[in-house]
């Protein structure tokens, strides 16, 4: 792990401990979802990830804005989202954060300042490009992440808003999530070259940092945040990370594009939460017992969730046809 930024950071380490637990349990209850025929449509698990989401939430203020992907829960609920609301939405429930109508793909809570997932891969770097743009034309100090996959590199889309946002000094960090694989290919052979090449193409800032390190993650973030807020910006974050389970909750039999062997090495020497653990309790921050009564708490919220959005209601018929367009006036108006 990277050291520590302060000694007195002790309630903002156990914070993102526990933000990346709360994905991973979300992420299992997902799962179990799924595959007990409750849920409906496919989803794609974050699990493996979670310090790429956490180390680079905790950096961002509620006013801060993201966009995310089609593997997007763990982005949601680093951003502050509560489960109840998330299970809803998975469930098409009336009380989801969209009503039931967006699901696993579509998740978007504003209020926590995250402007959506999207099932198009890379179809969110208008958006967050957008989102920068908009801050800097009403003066307001707000940073827009954009996550995205190795695999959203492809996309042209890409290209076209970092030569604007490096034109015209955009507060973005656009973050890359490299697990290895786009879709059931390595990633080696789908993208020639760096992919951080690709941003200083044009003359845009590029780190690459291990996204299985919390801390490491963090504290890059923080620092382009901070330049990015007195226009400094754009940056682009290439975050080496993996993902444990398939492209979606169907891939399960993963062994003609990748071995039993790798994704124990991942799981067994190279996970988020168990190296983050460890740092704490060598560290002095929290024992092993205090460690397992906050996982424990987190694993109760998640059940309680779960039944609670099993047992809500859907949306009436009649709101079929709502909150498909919006009548709110422009920002700038």
């Amino acid at each position: 792990m990277s050291p520590a930024k302060t000694a007195s950071n002790t309630e903002d380490y156990l914070r993102m401990y526990r933000q990346m637990v709360r994905i991973r349990t979300f992420e299992d209850n997902a799962n179990q979802l799924y595959l007990s025929a409750k849920m409906p449509g496919l989803t794609h698990m974050y699990s493996g990830e979670e310090a790429v989401a956490v180390g680079i939430c905790e950096a961002l203020k509620i006013t801060d804005k993201i966009t995310s992907t089609h593997r997007g829960h763990g982005h949601c609920v680093a951003k502050g989202a509560a489960f109840k609301e998330m299970f809803c939405e998975l469930l098409g429930k009336e009380e989801g954060y969209c009503r039931g109508k967006g699901g696993s793909m579509h998740i978007a809570d504003q209020s926590n300042g995250n402007l959506g997932a999207n099932a198009i891969v890379g179809g969110s770097m208008g958006i967050a490009t957008g989102s920068a743009f908009t801050a800097k034309l009403l003066g307001k100090d707000d940073v827009t992440v954009c996550f995205f996959g190795d695999g959203a590199t492809a996309q042209g889309l890409m290209y076209e808003v970092m030569n604007m946002a490096a034109l015209w000094k955009l507060p973005v960090i656009y973050a890359c999530e490299n697990n290895g694989y786009s879709e059931y290919t390595r990633t080696d052979e789908i993208a020639a070259g760096s992919i951080t090449a690709r941003a200083e193409a044009f003359g845009i800032e590029a780190h690459q940092v291990d996204g299985q390190d919390v801390l490491a993650v963090n504290e890059l973030t923080e620092q382009l945040v901070a330049r990015a807020r007195k226009g400094e910006g754009p940056f682009f974050m290439e975050l080496m990370t993996y993902r444990y389970h398939g492209h979606h909750v169907g891939d399960i039999n993963r062994e003609y594009y990748r071995s039993k062997e790798e994704e124990k090495d991942w799981k067994e020497n190279r996970d988020p939460i168990t190296r983050f653990r460890s740092w704490l309790v060598e560290q002095g921050i929290a024992t092993e017992d205090e460690i397992e009564a906050l996982n424990d708490a987190v694993r109760k919220d998640a059940e309680a969730a779960v039944t609670y959005a099993l047992e809500a209601g859907y949306p009436d018929e009649s709101e079929v046809d709502m909150h498909v367009f919006t009548d709110v006036k422009h920002a700038l108006a």
